[in-house]
């Protein structure tokens, strides 16, 4: 605790500064979101969860990938990182995003562009490293299941990011560079254009680390392009393709180290949309294919023989998806919609020095169908009910029903109380199904029921505003890996009994000077890996004229480093400090710090993160 008061007197030191220039920036709260019923609705009127963090708050760190910002804004949300920068599959790196004790690493947590999966194929999680900070508008992150209209990924939560768009005629760029510690670089741009009904986005990044362990070297470089046109006020058709590349290697764990471990991977998703708006009725229709290509040496531990193979693995989905909103009568909204999935991949190892398939490990498909339908309807000024029903069938796992209903009652002036129930689901991946020896084709789809109850109040005009939500989820048929007639198998015996509770509040103090803040508190009857028992941050924001100084305290404790065989936790704080400077009015330089306070930690058991590390840049703005 007394580092914690220490720490938050650094980060405001700094109101001293007189300032002569007032400013304009906006601090004013985004109610439209997009992620709770798949059409702009206002989030007061959703008994879900959903937390929305802007672009500035994005931007404003420095950072070239969203998921960062996320773990810190976003209460029960929990990132594993690698070092500067990268979260690439291997081990120590991970790439796994979990939210009230349900991790990504298995395809529980579902992370969408546009609304759109990042699900690839054979291993059934998304891949972090590819969402850019310059392409996101702003991100939206839906708090428990929503697989009435996501399905089964999305049994955790959902991670939405929407891309920038041009709204009037004209051209802008933004490009940021940065280099630091570690031998850190990045850089990125964007550029939209508008001319017309005819509008495009063109992002690309690039960034490297030879982090703080030898042989722990990380290169990334993706790019994004989005083409569209508004053929009227009520019609628009766009395509969009987002690719990224990176190579790494890793040393292992401190307790087994490796030799020789390498990554080359490729992942991207392509799609074709149309859209209709009108007044009361608006939907789209959209066509996607997801695609990833692995190459990794598994390296070998020192004194041993090197690997003789790469394992490799191409993997894919393509999917359909229409749906429409509309509104039949004042205070209704209805959504129905049909998704389409066909999941395949295979994987083989390639001989290292011929290049020669020297074995197929798989080569499998699926195919999933859903059909569903929401309803929301204003009974009274003070009440909203909401239900919904989803029919999925999964070639493999069968027919899985899931029910959502719930309630929002808007009691006093600018102030909601939801009450919330929900079934998630996750279909087992292909991976867990055919390859490898845990393998078993006969698995059956994960179940969870969340309950939840939360309240959200806006005071002072909407200068202030605090939520707190509290959840219980309860589930079975959970994939888990036991001994079966003594050879390791994947069966569905493992259960989640989660509760907490989760706190937040923003505070736009005056015209220079704002806070927000989160806590979150999980109990976990089982434990996992990645969701910290406590998670509390703290934020501060100057800005004034040219200068903007913005920071945060993170406090992470009973994180679950490693549950087998022995349960091994973690605590720590965290101080990171951003500044900038408006040189000119298309020129800004920049400099930040994280883990200021030197704090020594592992997110993964084995691969201890970097202390204060430091970085410098500058931001063109034409």
């Amino acid at each position: 605790m007394k580092r914690f008061i220490f720490a938050a007197a650094v980060l405001l030191a700094a109101r001293g500064v007189a300032c002569a220039q007032r400013d304009t920036t906006s601090h004013a709260l985004d109610n439209v979101v997009v992620t709770g019923t798949r059409s702009v609705t206002d989030v007061r009127h959703l008994p879900m969860t959903i937390s929305v963090v802007d672009r500035r708050t994005l931007t404003e760190s420095q950072r070239v990938n969203v998921l960062p910002t996320l773990s810190e804004q976003v209460p029960g949300l929990f990132v594993t990182s690698r070092s500067m920068m990268g979260y690439a599959v291997s081990d120590g790196a991970a790439g796994g995003i979990s939210l009230r004790g349900l991790g990504s690493g298995a395809g529980r947590m579902m992370v969408l562009i546009d609304g759109h999966p990042q699900y690839q194929g054979i291993f059934g999680h998304s891949i972090a490293d590819s969402y850019q900070t310059m392409m996101a508008e702003r991100v939206e992150v839906l708090r428990g299941p929503a697989s009435v209209l996501y399905g089964s990924n999305a049994m955790g939560g959902v991670v939405n990011i929407v891309t920038r768009q041009m709204r009037a005629d004209g051209s802008k760029t933004d490009i940021n560079l940065g280099v630091g510690s570690y031998g850190t670089s990045q850089g990125e741009f964007t550029n939209r254009v508008r001319k017309g009904g005819f509008y495009s986005v063109v992002a690309g990044q690039y960034g490297r680390s030879d982090n703080n362990r030898p042989s722990m070297g990380f290169e990334q470089y993706g790019g994004y392009l989005k083409l569209g046109y508004d053929f009227s006020p009520h019609w628009t058709a766009y395509a969009d393709v987002d690719v990224t590349h990176f190579n790494s290697s890793y040393p292992g764990s401190t307790h087994e180290p490796l030799q020789g471990a390498r990554q080359w991977i490729t992942r991207g998703v392509a799609s074709a949309v149309v859209e209709n708006h009108y007044g009361n009725t608006s939907g789209a229709i959209s066509v996607y294919h997801n695609f990833g290509h692995h190459r990794i040496n598994d390296g070998h531990a020192p004194g041993e023989d090197a690997q003789a193979a790469f394992f490799l693995s191409d993997d894919a989905l393509t999917g359909f998806s229409i749906y429409q909103s509309a509104t039949f009568f004042r205070g209704n909204r209805i959504t129905v919609g049909l998704d389409y999935q066909h999941i395949y991949g295979k994987a083989w190892n390639e001989d290292i020095l011929t290049g020669a398939e020297t074995g197929t490990i798989g080569n499998h498909h699926e195919n999933e169908i859903a059909g569903y339908v929401d309803f929301r309807q204003d009974l009274f000024r003070w009440l909203t009910v909401d239900a919904g029903v989803r029919v999925d069938h999964h070639s493999q796992s069968g027919t899985e029903w899931v029910p959502q209903g719930g309630l929002v009652f808007r009691v006093v002036r600018d102030g909601e109380l939801k009450a919330m129930v929900s079934k998630g689901f996750r279909n087992p991946t292909i991976r867990e199904m055919y390859l490898w020896r845990p393998a078993n084709d006969g698995l059956r789809p994960e179940r969870t029921m969340n309950y939840e109850l939360s309240w959200k109040q806006r005071l002072m005009g909407g200068g202030f505003s605090y939520g707190v939500n509290l959840f219980y989820i309860k589930g079975d048929n959970i994939i888990q890996t036991a001994m079966v007639d003594n050879r390791p198998m994947n069966v569905n015996t493992g259960s989640i009994e989660n509760c907490g509770v989760e706190a937040e509040f923003a505070w736009k103090v005056n015209r220079y000077w704002s806070l927000d803040g989160n806590y979150s508190y999980l109990h976990m009857v089982n434990k996992v890996l990645a969701a910290p028992e406590h998670k509390a941050y703290l934020g501060a924001g100057y800005r004034c004229g040219k200068w903007t100084l913005t920071g945060g305290l993170q406090y992470i404790d009973g994180l679950y480093t490693q549950v087998d065989p022995d349960e091994i936790q973690e605590n720590f704080l965290l101080l990171n400090v951003t500044a900038g400077y408006r040189v000119l009015p298309w020129l800004n330089i920049w400099a930040k710090g994280e883990n200021l306070l030197a704090q020594k930690y592992e997110i993964n058991y084995g691969y201890p993160m970097p202390k204060a590390t430091f970085m410098g840049g500058v931001n063109i703005n034409i």
